[in-house]
């Protein structure tokens, strides 16, 4: 029993000495396994390191409707994705990208949720 103490009572302090020096060397390198840090906490960039696939012009309309209908802020996320290029005489549209061609706000923007509204529901 007295050895058990006598050991405890000399690793006890020994422990806490190692764990309580920590150098600004050692804090600078965290530990790594394969060139990776084990625990990240509290990162400064969180999309660092994460590779995020470009969205697919569906995704991007229906990233679109989840702004409020008849808005401009909805009209400038539609324009963001086609450039409006407003021609005197518009062709009917056809497609989601024939909507740029229409010069009234108003009539672009029905225009685009015409064809958004048909999307069927994609994974984002």
């Amino acid at each position: 029993m007295k050895k058990i103490i006598l050991t405890l009572a000399i690793l006890y302090p020994a422990a806490a000495l190692a764990q309580g020096t920590n150098t600004p060397a050692a804090q600078a390198n965290p530990p790594t396994v394969g060139g990776k840090p084990l625990v990240v906490v509290g990162s400064k960039n969180p999309t660092a390191g994460k590779k995020e696939k470009p969205l697919s012009v569906a995704q991007k309309l229906q990233a679109c409707q989840d702004i409020d209908d008849a808005t401009k802020e909805r009209l400038n996320c539609y324009d963001a994705i086609y450039a409006p290029q407003p021609k005197p005489k518009a062709p009917t549209a056809k497609g989601v990208n024939d909507c740029r061609f229409v010069k009234e706000e108003d009539e672009r923007l029905t225009c685009y949720n015409g064809f958004a509204d048909k999307l069927p529901k994609l994974p984002r």
